[in-house]
Order: structure tokens, then C-alpha cells, then sequence
């Protein structure tokens, strides 16, 4: 190869390379955000990053080569609950708003790695409305994968304890924390569409002083990530047979959808 084409090849790779720059230099596979007021978090790389939500640059608030997956605001913004990957083990842990050293709260021994369709153990679903306590998800009481139960776990540190559902998956308080909406069937990893058999999930409010359970979804199709957000409950649903957002009203016993993606 002569010099002149050795000089046209090198020109043409300086211009793929800087072409290619604006790509690569974009920020993809956002994942897991959780919103508290002008602040967001979320997992990027397997790692935890705080940006503001009218944009900007974010910061990082893990490095650790395990992946922290699932954060969520406390009530008062200050602390930030998620599953951390470490160790080979999956726990949930907290970390100041600000970033620091993340606090291990649950130390049972968790059952995974799994594969992705199984999700993950030891999931983070929230907080306690009173802040005192994060809610997860476990599989510790049971043999099959796909059974599990929600459990509270101080941020002071003892031991966790089961909400009264004996089997739960996705879940979330009331706002006064007397009731609990949550589906007693865990799938939030498969990739099934228009599905309507026995692993389809529903939708319940359990009452935790009465123990009584109401179902509060009736397609067959799945009801799912429930958020119990004011005096509604929010979740997604494929009743049409694309994923939208819908809410329920305790008070009224009513339904409305708010989005209508047909994609």
C-alpha cells in the first residue's frame, strides 16, 4: 500500500471515529428510576447515578463492580434503599442521599444469582410511609422460585418481618399504612404478552388490621407494579394488548386509564 492510500485510509477512520463520537457518547439503558422531588435515581452500567430531573449532568454513588439495582427515595428524601449484588449475594442496603458508604440491612443468605426470568432476591419495593423501615421482597420461606413474600426491614437494623400475605410479589403501602395493594404472584421479569392464564397477575388490597383481602382488578390480562400514590393506586396493565397506565380509586371502586399507547 503507497503512502497517498495509507493517508486516505487514516483520513477515513478519524472521520468514522468522530462521526460516531456524538453516538457513542450517548447515555443508554437507563434503568430502575425512582423520582423525589427535583431528583432522580437510577441504575446505569449496574451502578446507582442522582441527577436533577430537568436534566443535566448525574452523579455516581456506587463503583462497585456488583450491581445496585431497584433504589428508592425514602419519604423524607434523605436516604436511598436498593438490592446490591455483592459478595456474589444479593441485600438490600441503604445510602445517604448524598452518597457514602451503603449500609447492609438483611444478611440471610440470598438465592441467586438467578436467571434473568427470575428475577432478582432481596428486591426493593419501597419504603415504610413512616420512613422507618424499607419493604422488600424475598424468596427465603420457599422452595419454588416463584414464590416469595414482602418483608420489612428496619433502617436501625434487626431482623426483617413478613407483611401477612403468606405469598406477595410486587406491593406497595397506603399512605396512612393501614393497607397494603400487592399481587400475591411474582413474573415481573418475563416477557409475555396478552398472557391470561394461571400466571397472569391480579391485583389485591389487603387490610392489615382486619386481614381481609379485596381483589381490585378484573381482565384476565396482567395487572401489575402497583403504586399506591394519594388516594389512587396506579399500575400498568395489557387488558387491550399493549402495556398502559391505569388507576384505581378505593373510595369509588373506579378504573381510568391515562395513557394509550398502542405500541
Amino acid at each position: 500500500m503507497n503512502l497517498r492510500k495509507v493517508i486516505l485510509v487514516l483520513l477515513v477512520l478519524l472521520a468514522t471515529l468522530y462521526c460516531a463520537a456524538p453516538l457513542a457518547a450517548q447515555t443508554k439503558l437507563l434503568r430502575f428510576p425512582d423520582v423525589h422531588g427535583d431528583k432522580v435515581v437510577f441504575t446505569y452500567g449496574g451502578d446507582l447515578w442522582l441527577a436533577s430531573t430537568s436534566g443535566g449532568s448525574a452523579s455516581r454513588l456506587t463503583a462497585h463492580p456488583g450491581l445496585e439495582l431497584f433504589a428508592k427515595f425514602s419519604p423524607d428524601g434523605k436516604w436511598i434503599a436498593f438490592t446490591g449484588q455483592y459478595d456474589g449475594d444479593e441485600q438490600v442496603y441503604v445510602i445517604p442521599v448524598g452518597g457514602g458508604v451503603p449500609k447492609q440491612l438483611t444478611f440471610y443468605p440470598a438465592r441467586g444469582p438467578l436467571t434473568p426470568r427470575w428475577g432478582y432476591d432481596n428486591q426493593v419495593y419501597g419504603w415504610t410511609p413512616d420512613g422507618k423501615s424499607v419493604v422488600f421482597r424475598s424468596g427465603r420461606e420457599y422452595f419454588d422460585l416463584g414464590d416469595s413474600r414482602l418483608y420489612t426491614i428496619s433502617v436501625s437494623g434487626g431482623m426483617p418481618e413478613a407483611l401477612p400475605m403468606p405469598k406477595s410479589g410486587a406491593g406497595d403501602f397506603s399512605p396512612d399504612g393501614s393497607k397494603v395493594v400487592y399481587s400475591p404472584l411474582f413474573r415481573d421479569f418475563r416477557t409475555w404478552k396478552r398472557y391470561e392464564g394461571g400466571w397472569a397477575q391480579q391485583l389485591y388490597i389487603f387490610d392489615l388490621k382486619s386481614r381481609a383481602a379485596e381483589k381490585i382488578s378484573e381482565d384476565p390480562r396482567v395487572q401489575r407494579d402497583p403504586m399506591w400514590i394519594g388516594s389512587k393506586i396506579f399500575y400498568s396493565s395489557d387488558r387491550d394488548g399493549t402495556n398502559n397506565l391505569y388507576s384505581y380509586d378505593p373510595s369509588s371502586k373506579k378504573t381510568e386509564q391515562h395513557t394509550h399507547s398502542t405500541k
